[in-house]
C-alpha cells in the first residue's frame, strides 16, 4: 500500500481536529476570514497593468513555456495526436534547441501510456485526468479506479476534480475523505485537485475550496477543467496564491497552483506570473510549484519569444495549430 508523503502528513496532521467530523470541518472553512471581491479584483487588476521589457520578458516567455502542462481532453483524441503533442512538448521549437520543454503532456488514462512512449526519458511529465472527469458524477469506487488505471499506465501526477456537488450542499468531509483516499491511490503521482471554480460561485467558496484540498493532501490546487464557461481569472488564482502562501506560513508545506482554461496569450501568462511573484513570491515561481493549464497558449509564447530574438514575427507556419 502506498504510504502518504511526509509533507502531505505534516499538512493533514496540522488540521486533525478540524477534520475530526463534519461539524468541525464546517466551523473550520466558514471560519476562514471572507473574502473583499472588490479589494481582490482591483489588486488583480493593478498587477496585470506591470508591464516587463526586454531581458526580463526573455525571461518570463521561456518560464511560462517551462510552466506549460500541454493538454489534450478531446473524446476524439487518437494515439497519433498524443504522440504529436509529446514530441512538441519535448521541442517546442524544433528550429531552435534553446526553446525549454514544457512542464508536462496531460491525457486521458487510456492515452498515458502513449504519452509516457512520447515524451521518453526527456524529464517532461505525463499527467493524467481522472476521477471521472470532468464532471465528477461517478462512485468512489469508480474514481479511484480511473486513478489506479492512470497510475499503472505511468502517470507522474493526477489531475482530479472535486465532488462540487457535495461541496456545495456544504458536505464538506465527504469531499475530504475523496481527495485523500485519491492521494492514497495516486502512490508517488503528484496530486492537482480542480475545484471548477466557475461553479463555486463566490469568492468565499473558492477560499474554502482551496484549503479544503491543501488540507486534504493536495500537492496542486488547480482552477477549472477548462470545460466550462468560466475558468482561470486573474482574481481567483491571485486568491488561491494567498491561500497557498498562508498555508506554507502556518504548516510549512507548500502546494502549488494550476489555473487552467482561458490562458490563451503570452501577454496573459506574464501577468499570472506577476501574479505568483507579488502574491506567493518567487519560491512558486518553478514549474515544480506552478503550471499553466493550456494547449494553444504555447504557440503565442513561441511566436512572442520569436519576434523577441529575431524582431519579427514569422509567417503563420511557424508553429503548429492545436
Amino acid at each position: 500500500m502506498a504510504t502518504t508523503p511526509p509533507s502531505t502528513a505534516a499538512g493533514r496532521a496540522a488540521f486533525a481536529d478540524a477534520t475530526a467530523s463534519d461539524a468541525t470541518l464546517r466551523r473550520f472553512l466558514h471560519g476562514l476570514p471572507g473574502v473583499d471581491a472588490v479589494g481582490l479584483e482591483a489588486r488583480a487588476a493593478a498587477l496585470g497593468t506591470r508591464s516587463i521589457k526586454t531581458t526580463a520578458k526573455a525571461y518570463a516567455l521561456d518560464l511560462a513555456i517551462s510552466m506549460i502542462d500541454l493538454t489534450t481532453l478531446e473524446g476524439a483524441d487518437t494515439a497519433g495526436k498524443v504522440r504529436a503533442l509529446g514530441t512538441k512538448a519535448v521541442h517546442p521549437d524544433p528550429t531552435d534547441p534553446e526553446t525549454p520543454k514544457v512542464a508536462a503532456v496531460c491525457v486521458y488514462p487510456d492515452m498515458v501510456a502513449t504519452a509516457k512512449q512520447a515524451v521518453g526519458g526527456s524529464g517532461v511529465k505525463v499527467a493524467s485526468v481522472a476521477t471521472a472527469f470532468p464532471a465528477g458524477r461517478a462512485a468512489l469506487e469508480v474514481k479511484l479506479a480511473d486513478v489506479r488505471d492512470a497510475v499503472a499506465a505511468g502517470a507522474d501526477e493526477i489531475d482530479m476534480v472535486i465532488d462540487r456537488g457535495a461541496f456545495l450542499s456544504g458536505r464538506y468531509l465527504k469531499v475530504y475523505e475523496e481527495i485523500a483516499a485519491v492521494k492514497q491511490a495516486s502512490g508517488a503521482a503528484r496530486l492537482k485537485v480542480i475545484f471548477e471554480t466557475g461553479e463555486l460561485s463566490t469568492y468565499d467558496n473558492i477560499r474554502r475550496a482551496s484549503w479544503l484540498g491543501m488540507i486534504a493532501g493536495a500537492d496542486f490546487i488547480k482552477t477549472s477543467t477548462g470545460k466550462v464557461a468560466v475558468n482561470a481569472t486573474p482574481a481567483n488564482t491571485l486568491l488561491m496564491l494567498q491561500a497557498v502562501r498562508d498555508f506554507r506560513t502556518q504548516t510549512g508545506v507548500q502546494v502549488g497552483v494550476k489555473p487552467a482554461g482561458g490562458i490563451r496569450t503570452a501577454k496573459d501568462a506574464v501577468k499570472f506570473l506577476v501574479l505568483v511573484n507579488e502574491t506567493a513570491g518567487g519560491d512558486w515561481l518553478d514549474n515544480h510549484w506552478f503550471r499553466f493549464g493550456a494547449s494553444s497558449l504555447l504557440n503565442d509564447l513561441l511566436m512572442q519569444r520569436q519576434k523577441l530574438s529575431t524582431g519579427r514575427y514569422s509567417g503563420p507556419d511557424y508553429v503548429t495549430v492545436d
